[in-house]
């Protein structure tokens, strides 16, 4: 099931920035664009690349992500069934943000270190 959207952006100071968010909430999104940065990747590799995370929840992120325009679906009519994943040209115009978070979180990685020990 695909969650719902917020209801409103009412426009005051920061609603652009909470719109963006929006679309790349969640706890794997950016981490699955991450990895569609270097092109096309079939289901099941991507979910050994993403880690921790059940199929369903890639398959729930995967079709958000698909909905709101930021990645494309394709299906190939082969046996097995094939299906891979891409960032489409929005979805790519991401990609400095996503690397701007990689490049904070490999400086930050201390801080990561104090919520497990926490």
């Amino acid at each position: 099931m695909v969650k719902a959207r917020h209801s409103r952006l009412d426009c005051t100071p920061g609603c652009s920035v909470e719109a963006a968010v929006s679309l790349i909430d969640g706890k794997w999104k950016a981490v699955i664009l991450y990895h569609l940065l270097d092109g096309p990747i079939r289901f099941n590799a991507l979910r050994r690349m993403v880690g921790d995370v059940t199929q369903r929840m890639l398959t729930n992120q995967l079709r958000e992500l698909e909905a709101d325009g930021l990645i494309l679906r394709e299906v190939f009519a082969q046996v097995p069934p094939r299906v891979d994943y891409s960032l489409s040209d929005r979805g790519r115009t991401l990609s400095p943000i996503i690397l701007a978070l990689k490049d904070w979180g490999d400086a930050n990685m201390d801080l990561f270190g104090r919520r497990l020990v926490a």
